[in-house]
């Protein structure tokens, strides 16, 4: 599956640490399920520095609408369970809430770094940005690196993070990003996830280095983000088959995903995504992200 909030965060018998920063403070943060899936709830102990202040209901309400646990899945898992492929994701991850991530600037420097290299080069430049510049969380044991903040980025030069993290092209418009967010004028996740999905994808796409596959990633529950590797995933899915040549096939695959889930499409890619493993075996194709 996907990272949570950070590259770094650990799993162990089902409890999760992870960490992020939440209205401008570091917050570690252990997760635990307590429930069934029948009944989901999940125990979140967090960790800060020092206290909160007034900001403990803020940061409750912050926390809670980031894991996605007021979203209501019924309408989804009826659409989902009349299509062929989305039937048998939902009943493998049955109970999965979408979450938002822990920034923008996180999610921007990963589809930043996703962009023209494969996964594993990808995973290295992100390990790098996040043990080098982030911030470390110390709390119930566990040490875990947390994604740097704008304003950890915006004082290094384009020369250093490209030798250090071999980011190449990418190191401009990182830093490029960190100066724009660092101001906190730009909206963040959960005000861009109240926006209509096209209203928060032209804003995102504005910034430095985000173009549409990028905005699709970020935008807040709202984009079908096919790149040059899902759309090998996506193309078998469709149509039966790899494309010959992945870069000219990907609006072909993007068009067909919104024609076939629509509103949904975010909720589709997202199950997928995540159940690629036991999709290939039910529908007898090898599927799997580069």
């Amino acid at each position: 599956g996907w990272d949570l909030f950070t590259p770094f965060e650990v799993f162990e018998e089902g409890t999760m640490w992870t960490a992020l920063h939440v209205d401008g403070m570091l917050v570690g943060l252990k997760l635990k399920s307590t429930e069934e899936t029948d009944s989901p709830r999940i125990s979140v102990t967090a960790f800060l520095a020092r206290e909160p202040d007034d900001k403990e209901e803020t940061i409750k309400g912050i926390l809670a609408e980031k894991l996605g646990v007021n979203d209501e899945l019924s309408q989804f898992y009826g659409f989902a369970r009349r299509d062929p492929i989305l039937k048998h994701a939902v009943d493998d991850l049955y109970g999965m809430h979408d979450t938002l991530g822990g920034s923008v600037f996180d999610l921007a420097i990963l589809t930043i770094c996703l962009q023209m290299a494969p996964l594993k080069r990808s995973e290295q430049m992100m390990d790098c940005l996040v043990s080098r510049y982030g911030r470390v969380a110390e709390f119930d044991g566990r040490r875990v690196n947390a994604w740097p903040v704008p304003s950890e980025i915006s004082v290094v030069s384009t020369k250093e993070l490209e030798s250090r993290c071999k980011l190449g092209y990418r190191a401009k418009y990182i830093i490029r990003l960190a100066k724009i967010l660092e101001g906190g004028a730009f909206p963040t996740l959960e005000d861009l996830a109240r926006l209509p999905a096209e209203e928060s994808k032209r804003r995102l796409m504005e910034l430095p280095g985000i173009g549409d596959y990028s905005a699709d990633i970020i935008n807040p529950r709202a984009g079908f983000p096919i790149d040059a590797w899902s759309v090998d995933v996506f193309g078998k899915l469709f149509f039966g088959r790899e494309p010959k040549n992945a870069r000219d096939a990907i609006e072909r695959v993007k068009k067909e995903g919104i024609r076939r889930w629509g509103r949904w499409s975010w909720m589709a890619f997202f199950y997928v995504a995540q159940d690629l493993e036991n999709l290939s075996k039910k529908l007898n194709v090898k599927l799997r992200l580069q």
